[in-house]
């Protein structure tokens, strides 16, 4: 799911998000994440908070501040669309018999809007 448009390398991305390399290099190569990528690919909007997010971390001198709000507006979003939920429920398929509410929108209070 790279976007070659960028020119963040992935060693100054891991320093923007205080990450290793690795695991960066690891979602750029499908290693990791990729049934999760597939399915936020198709999320329209996800992947335009992703690209903020993307802008965001290219720019010099950006927040800590302005990238948390960034990912956990990609969370809220991913959450909400129900994205993780099929992923969840096939890692725990108990979560089929509960009436997990863990992802709905009013339990995403992770943004202040």
């Amino acid at each position: 799911m790279p976007n070659n448009e960028r020119a963040l390398r992935k060693i100054d991305a891991s320093v923007k998000m205080e990450l290793t390399p690795a695991p960066i290099t690891q979602y750029v190569k499908g290693e990791r994440g990729a049934m999760f990528a597939d399915k936020i690919v198709k999320s329209e909007k996800t992947m335009k908070i992703l690209s903020e997010l993307a802008e965001t971390l290219a720019r010099d001198n950006v927040s800590a501040e302005a990238i948390i709000a960034k990912l956990c507006e990609a969370c809220v979003t991913i959450r909400s669309e129900g994205i993780i939920c099929g992923l969840h429920q096939k890692e725990l398929p108990a979560l089929k018999q509960c009436e997990c509410v863990i992802c709905e929108p009013s339990n995403s209070n992770c943004l202040a809007n």
